[in-house]
């Protein structure tokens, strides 16, 4: 008589994780929508004001040219927001990164999978659809197929707090990760396809105080007035070389440690200077760099009713909001399906197919780096930067309001998972559901 083995066990998609890894995705969820409430409101004010009798003060203000012009940085503000303040939001995506995939969650191979390529798949296909929506308009118009890969996961976490939904821990995280990602992807695009001239002399002198850079964080010098000076001249040389000077962002952040060296007492003497970093630089990218860029791009002159559909008209618009709303559901849902099904994992138990739909939908909502590779693609303040910028806007708000309709619908499932996640009945602080994980 033989004994059978026992079935093995399906892998399941989107569990909640450790609870160390739940309760920092917390706060920095809890900060980002704090950001998007302000990213929301310097949108609002500057389409008002745009769009008001005293739209000429807009322009003329986000025309004015303040810097140095020897050191070629004598810029207007909207591109001082654009490729400064936004140097600051990606180096808080580098950190974050970093740190997900050297000590978060997603160092393991098999949870880093389906974000990465949910990622992927949310910029393949509404890039596709952006490209063969425009493939007879001509003019240049195909420079801009990168525009409705991106998710501004600020936006989307505002959209979240407004409907009051309880969302699942585990699908905030997944959010949170895919958008981290997809920030990457993009910046790694606007390097390689958005960089005109490139000048080879100052890329390799941005090197320099890079290594110097990391050299210092490397041994845990904390010091700003070493720092910041090496992280501004990187971002200088940065520019100066024709590559886009976010990229500097993303590059120094890739330079923090993750986790304390021996030397400086191990992983058990608690956190190292990434998220010592993130801690400090987040509440200022998330609330000041982000909505203050949003305030210098978003201010587009519509030009009445007949003027938003005569910008909706055209063929890039079409392709922007049909890339965001459909493109990044098709993505993102598709992919997530396809892991599924190669994998044979099902979703965690209380997780409904519904429930990723509606991540995948809420995933449309490119704001920030949608409006930066606009403008690296058909030049700020020209009318097809206005038109990418009204597409941006109503692929946004439709791709808002159509996730906000689905999740609204599962919350009450999503306040039993809630109350789950938060029964602590031995108040030790820890939920016991997390307990009960890690002994299992």
């Amino acid at each position: 008589m033989t004994s059978s083995s026992p079935p093995p066990t399906r892998r399941s998609l989107l569990s909640r994780g450790s609870w160390s890894e739940a309760s920092r995705i917390t706060d920095v969820l809890r900060k980002e929508t704090v950001g998007g409430a302000l990213l929301l409101v310097a949108t609002v004010i500057a389409l008002v004001w745009a769009n008001s009798p005293w739209s000429a003060a807009y322009d003329t203000l986000m025309a004015t040219r303040v810097g140095p012009s020897a050191l070629h940085l004598d810029l207007t503000l909207s591109t001082w927001a654009a490729d400064g303040l936004l140097a600051i939001f990606f180096f808080v995506v580098g950190l974050e990164l970093k740190r997900e995939f050297v000590a978060g969650d997603l160092r393991d191979p098999a949870r880093a999978a389906l974000p990465i390529a949910a990622a992927i798949g949310g910029m393949a296909v509404p890039a596709l659809i952006f490209v063969v929506v425009n493939l007879r308009t001509g003019d240049g118009a195909l420079l801009g197929w990168a525009i409705p890969t991106a998710t501004d996961i600020a936006f989307a976490v505002a959209v979240l707090a407004v409907v009051s939904t309880h969302l699942p821990l585990a699908l905030r995280t997944f959010l949170l990760t895919l958008a981290v990602v997809d920030d990457l992807l993009a910046v790694t695009v606007i390097a390689i396809f958005y960089t005109a001239d490139l000048n080879f002399v100052a890329l390799g002198a941005a090197m320099i105080p890079l290594a110097l850079f990391a050299v210092a964080v490397q041994r845990r010098i904390r010091s700003w007035w070493i720092l910041i000076p090496l992280a501004v001249v990187t971002w200088v040389l940065m520019h100066e070389s024709g590559v886009h000077a976010t990229v500097a962002g993303v590059l120094l952040g890739f330079a923090v440690p993750v986790i304390r060296s021996r030397a400086a007492g191990g992983p058990e003497a608690g956190p190292g200077m990434a998220e010592h970093f993130e801690h400090r630089i987040r509440p200022l990218s998330a609330g000041v760099a982000v909505p203050l860029f949003a305030f210098c791009a978003a201010g587009v002159t519509v030009g009445g009713v007949s003027g938003f559909f005569e910008a909706l008209g055209d063929p890039i618009a079409i392709g922007i909001v049909a890339g965001l709303v459909v493109g990044k559901t098709i993505g993102v849902l598709g992919t997530t399906y396809l892991v599924s099904r190669f994998t044979r994992a099902t979703l965690d138990a209380g997780l409904a197919w519904r429930d990723v739909f509606g991540v995948a939908v809420l995933a449309g909502i490119g704001f920030t780096v949608s409006l930066l590779i606009g403008d690296l693609a058909f030049g700020e303040s020209t009318e097809r930067d206005n038109h990418v910028k009204v597409g941006v806007l109503t692929g946004s708000v439709i791709s808002a309001c159509i996730a906000a309709a689905i999740l609204r619908s599962r919350n009450r499932a999503y306040k039993l998972i809630h109350e789950e996640e938060t029964r602590d009945d031995d108040h030790d602080g820890i939920p016991d559901v997390y307990q009960r994980r890690e002994e299992s």
